[in-house]
């Protein structure tokens, strides 16, 4: 017989999961579901009114999109473009991160480098491309060095930002126990930078993903963004849009993804509340 003075046990939680998916469920999907549709009605109904029939609205898009998706040029032009963009991310991303510690917490560095990564930073990716045509040849190493271009200065702000933001506290207690320099790097200042890493990282991937497009516009050279501008050109704004489409799908994942990376992986790192 079960002892009655034993503390009656409470029932246990729902899991994580279920309860993200309910939270998700009811805080999200709907608003965002909301917004979706009266976006494409009132595109719909402007087009209809307003615009030439060849201009792309959603009910011509559907259309063509089992077909622009089976297409393999399709198909191998969004695949070369992706991969670009993945790979001019990470090379940004290493370097871009190594240069922002840099700067961030050298006071040399930031004398000699501070100016010129300001000055990259403002200069427009149309301007840069050609120079990079010309000195990498009308070729991927054209766009690949644009990408790198348009993502690493956000990563660099941001991350020397960050690095000087770094609480006084963490650095003294790290030099009471006479911590060299690169493990305090490694270990107490950029941790501590994440949310400024963060914010330089989804900046860095838009820019990308317009580097990849103007590289491709300007050389000509096989990719989505080649695509759209042959698309449009022959008045076929439905197949072009279905790539405009897909890049913004390309984001949406990519912040998607830095989302449940931040959440497994960093559970210490936590975002400050939503304003109601």
């Amino acid at each position: 017989m079960a002892d009655s003075t034993l503390p009656a046990i409470a029932p246990l939680p729902a899991s994580r999961l279920a309860r993200a998916m309910v939270n998700w469920r009811s805080g999200t999907l709907i608003p965002r579901l909301v917004t979706g549709i009266i976006i494409v009605l009132l595109w719909e109904g402007v087009v209809r009114l307003l615009a030439p029939a060849y201009v792309a609205k959603p009910s011509t898009i559907v259309l063509v999109l089992p077909k622009v998706l089976s297409d393999p040029a399709f198909l191998q032009a969004a695949g070369i473009t992706l991969l670009a963009v993945v790979q001019g991310l990470a090379i940004a991303l290493v370097f871009g991160t190594a240069i922002g510690l840099l700067i961030g917490r050298s006071t040399l560095a930031d004398r000699l480098l501070r100016h010129y990564v300001n000055g990259f930073y403002a200069v427009p990716m149309v301007v840069a491309v050609p120079l990079f045509a010309l000195w990498f040849g009308y070729s991927g190493m054209a766009r690949l060095a644009t990408i790198v271009f348009a993502a690493v200065f956000s990563i660099i702000v941001n991350v020397a930002d960050g690095a000087r933001s770094v609480p006084r506290e963490y650095l003294e207690v790290a030099r009471s126990f006479r911590a060299r320099r690169l493990p305090v790097l490694i270990e107490i200042v950029l941790p501590a930078s994440t949310p400024y890493f963060l914010a330089g990282l989804r900046l860095a991937a838009g820019r990308a993903l317009i580097g990849a497009v103007v590289a491709e516009f300007i050389t000509a050279i096989s990719g989505i963004g080649y695509f759209i501008l042959y698309q449009s050109r022959i008045f076929h704004h439905n197949e072009a849009f279905v790539g405009v489409l897909l890049l913004a799908a390309f984001g949406v994942s990519f912040d998607v993804l830095v989302n449940w990376t931040t959440r497994h992986f960093l559970p210490w790192y936590r975002r400050d509340e939503p304003i109601e």
